[in-house]
């Protein structure tokens, strides 16, 4: 392991935005022996991660930790602000848009391919609560990414439609689309762009509408634990009826054979989503709990990102480089050589 990590304020587009990014490069150790680099690999390109925020963050709060911590294992990491948030480009602020989110991570892939220090064919993806469903869908169809992990994955439509537990009474997405129906309208009637508020004003009417999940939200996002001031506060209407037709596990079964795994808090009132989207997937796969966590805990907190951490390179040290494809079920066709 080295802690001489280089932070490089990096900008790249993504379908036609620019979307700013932090890159973390890991350096060699004093002691470690000539070429070699702190995992014991040989000198040269080193394998890649990029690291998806969750819903609302930013790349200064747990996708930078992330990065910054496997930077440190030895990989070449990119934590990145979503389009129309945090310092990226895009109309309007607060537009949460899951279609552009996975360009993002494709884009992402494209611009470490690019870099001279990254193995191309060794880039993986890591996603953590939004962006593990959004990971899902990128590297469903995207080749490019030799392993997929997530932390407290959620998909962003069951979130909304059915509630982070996953009970919501099937009226509430159904009001919040009415709201935004009548959002669109005003917009077009030159109205301005129609926000609605992530979090209440206070832990105690954060406990009273959420539960424990919604205050350790509202303690992340919101007081000196990990606020940031481009953290989303809002998201704009015109991303409920993105969100709610969107789903980020369709086609996880595309992943394999290339590996997958899902870091799960064994507290987190989210974690059915991770078990579903795991079960639809057909392997290599591993699902890990870690006791004790709740779905933000695995944010920020030393005790169980900790172990996240050496399970999570652990991992992507040893997938490998590229997985030829293999016949998923005995009536797949061959393709025809051609001649």
């Amino acid at each position: 392991m080295t802690t001489d990590i280089t932070r490089t304020d990096i900008t790249f587009l993504s379908a036609g935005l620019k979307l700013a990014g932090h890159l973390y490069s890991p350096g060699d150790t004093p002691g470690d022996s000539p070429g070699d680099t702190p995992s014991g690999e040989a000198a040269g390109p080193r394998p890649a991660i990029v690291v998806g925020h969750p819903g609302s963050g930013v790349k200064e709060q747990a996708a930078g930790l992330y990065a910054r911590r496997l930077a440190e294992q030895g990989f070449v990491t990119l934590a990145y602000d979503a389009a129309f948030q945090g310092e990226s480009e895009g109309t309007p602020r607060g537009l949460e848009d899951p279609a552009h989110r996975v360009e993002d991570i494709r884009a992402a892939v494209s611009y470490l391919a690019t870099r001279e220090e990254v193995d191309a064919d060794r880039i993986g993806a890591l996603g953590i609560c939004a962006s593990g469903g959004y990971v899902l869908s990128a590297a469903a169809t995207d080749h490019r990414i030799k392993a997929v992990a997530t932390v407290s994955a959620v998909d962003i439509a069951r979130q909304f439609r059915l509630g982070a537990d996953g009970t919501q009474d099937p009226a509430v997405v159904q009001g919040m689309l009415d709201a935004a129906a009548a959002a669109r309208t005003a917009e077009a009637l030159g109205e301005g762009v129609q926000s609605f508020q992530l979090f209440p004003d206070t832990a105690e009417q954060a406990l009273a509408l959420g539960g424990r999940h919604a205050v350790d939200g509202f303690e992340y996002y919101c007081t000196d634990r990990a606020q940031h001031p481009r953290s989303a506060k809002s998201l704009t209407w015109s991303s409920i009826d993105r969100m709610v037709s969107f789903d980020a596990f369709g086609f996880a079964d595309l992943i394999s054979p290339r590996p997958l795994l899902m870091i799960v808090g064994r507290e987190a009132v989210t974690s059915w989503m991770s078990v579903e989207a795991f079960q639809k997937a057909r392997g290599p796969k591993e699902l890990h709990w870690i006791d004790g966590a709740g779905h933000v805990d695995l944010y920020d907190k030393d005790e169980y990102v900790t172990p996240a951490i050496a399970e999570l390179a652990g991992f992507f040290h040893t997938r490998p480089a590229s997985t030829p494809r293999r016949d998923a079920h005995p009536g797949d066709r061959t393709l025809p050589t051609p001649t």
